[in-house]
């Protein structure tokens, strides 16, 4: 069951309107295909009721109506008439499954609280409704009021319901208890469907999850992205792959391929961004960033393991970076279709080191532009060096440069002002050149290359063109910064005229 439109609804900041509520519930049944999905807590909100009625109209019409359940409260006819109302068929009802919750919240004994359970649960048979139980706070109760737990199932194993839901609402098991207690249950009542819910606080969800599953448990509750309260719930994205990987007695329902595409959805609607490292749909899980790993991927897939790209709609990628290496950068090369001699290659190896060394982002469409610009540098002898410069742009005043360069030896400041960064520099260059009696040649054409993605540390190609004695030429500069690669640019023009 993915809960993520429930308590996955509960991570901080995070509330989805009534159309992304129904977007996303069609692709959980429908693209990813899970068995149920759990949409709301009943009495919420005017709103989450609209989002409820959209989603049982469209699950009535297409034959999902017994797959969508709704969080439900021991509440006399309160909960049941709400449910009626919004048309769920499905009521998960929320008991208390530790004797510290029902003491200190409730503040009833067992037999007042199993009495009231007794009642919404007949109500809600004679309106048509089917009924699971969660028993909050289950894995405290089995680790310290373990006679209220059997006490409880041994009244509910009597009542009309389809299964008990046992969450680990605190997130406080190790994979030892679950397995022990959910084992225990299991052999105790064969007749009950127990489903295990997981949350994440100490990190261990999936494991709890796993552990579950070996244990007898015949359902499991996650959620997209590892969403809901505090650390979240164990992710749909994890555990599916653990399952099918680690647990082949067991077969799922749920489609792979749309995991990561259902997943970057749910983060556009929630705003709540997947961390970079998460397993299977985070960014960088199927990369490779080491040369060496990219090197034994490239002989014999040696850095290969079960969990392959593909399987999630997704492709391995080779990171460019300072511990890159060759074999990551020909792979990357291997990709665009483009090749190098072993020389040349070495050299765009060095620029990219480089290029990690200052932290900038490296990636497969900077290739091209890297290697135009370091094949282009390298035919050139740098007899004009400009040692350093200091741009300065503020609000209601002229852009300046102060500039210091080195012709042949000879070093020269200047500073300038212009119409911008770029055209102050070149003023201020015209002045040392006026100097040596030498004209510069004329700017015709300034174009600005960025490579796909709009990242901000996006590397930036310039291409200027110069006109001089009635000729064409043109050079190109390389850096992250828009007026920085322009400098590069011009420094190689300087360079080209001698």
């Amino acid at each position: 069951m993915d809960t993520t439109l429930r308590d996955g609804e509960q991570t901080s900041g995070v509330s989805f309107s009534a159309s992304e509520k129904l977007t996303i519930a069609k692709l959980l049944l429908t693209d990813l295909n899970v068995d149920r999905i759990e949409i709301a807590s009943a009495r919420v909100s005017a709103g989450e009721f609209q989002a409820v009625k959209k989603i049982t109209n469209w699950a009535n019409e297409h034959g999902y109506i017994d797959r969508v359940e709704v969080l439900t409260f021991v509440d006399g006819d309160i909960s049941v008439n709400w449910m009626l109302d919004a048309g769920a068929k499905v009521m998960n009802l929320l008991t208390k499954g530790s004797l510290n919750h029902l003491t200190h919240q409730l503040k009833k004994t067992a037999d007042q609280h199993f009495a009231e359970i007794a009642t919404v649960l007949a109500l809600a048979k004679e309106k048509g409704l089917k009924s699971n139980v969660y028993l909050e706070d289950w894995s405290n109760g089995m680790r310290n009021s373990k006679d209220y737990v059997i006490s409880y199932l041994n009244f509910i194993q009597h009542q009309p319901i389809e299964r008990v839901l046992l969450p680990d609402t605190l997130g406080v098991l190790t994979p030892s208890e679950t397995f022990e207690y959910i084992s225990e249950l299991v052999a105790k009542y064969p007749a009950l469907h127990f489903d295990f819910h997981a949350h994440n606080d100490y990190d261990l969800g999936t494991a709890n999850v796993l552990e579950a599953v070996k244990a007898g448990a015949k359902g499991i509750h996650l959620t997209i992205n590892g969403m809901g309260e505090r650390a979240g719930n164990a992710s749909l994205a994890s555990v599916v792959a653990v399952l099918n990987d680690n647990l082949k007695s067991v077969k799922t329902s749920v489609n792979e391929k749309s995991l990561y595409t259902v997943s970057k959805l749910v983060e556009t609607f929630s705003g709540f961004r997947i961390p970079a490292n998460k397993p299977v749909v985070g960014e960088n899980v199927f990369t490779q960033t080491a040369g060496i790993h990219a090197d034994g991927d490239k002989k014999n897939n040696l850095y290969f393991n079960d969990l392959m790209p593909e399987r999630f709609g997704r492709q391995r990628k080779y990171a460019l970076g300072k511990t890159s290496g060759k074999a990551n950068i020909e792979n990357n090369l291997q990709e665009l279709g483009i090749q190098l001699s072993d020389e040349d290659l070495k050299k765009v190896t060095q620029r990219i080191i480089e290029l990690g060394d200052l932290k900038e982002m490296v990636t497969q469409a900077d290739l091209p532009y890297i290697i135009s610009d370091v094949l282009d540098s390298n035919s050139i002898e740098e007899k004009v060096i400009v040692e350093n410069y200091v741009l300065t742009h503020s609000k209601n005043l002229r852009p300046s440069v102060t500039l210091k360069i080195i012709i042949d030896g000879e070093v020269f400041e200047e500073n300038a002002q212009g119409d911008g960064q770029y055209d102050a520099f070149m003023n201020a260059l015209k002045k040392v050149y006026s100097i040596k009696g030498i004209a510069l040649p004329m700017l015709t054409d300034y174009t600005v290359h960025i490579p796909p993605g709009g990242k901000s540390d996006a590397l930036c190609e310039t291409i200027i063109t110069w006109m001089q004695n009635a000729k064409e030429f043109k050079t190109r500069g390389l850096d992250s910064d828009q007026t920085v690669s322009a400098i590069k640019a011009t420094q190689k023009m300087l360079n080209q005229i001698g």
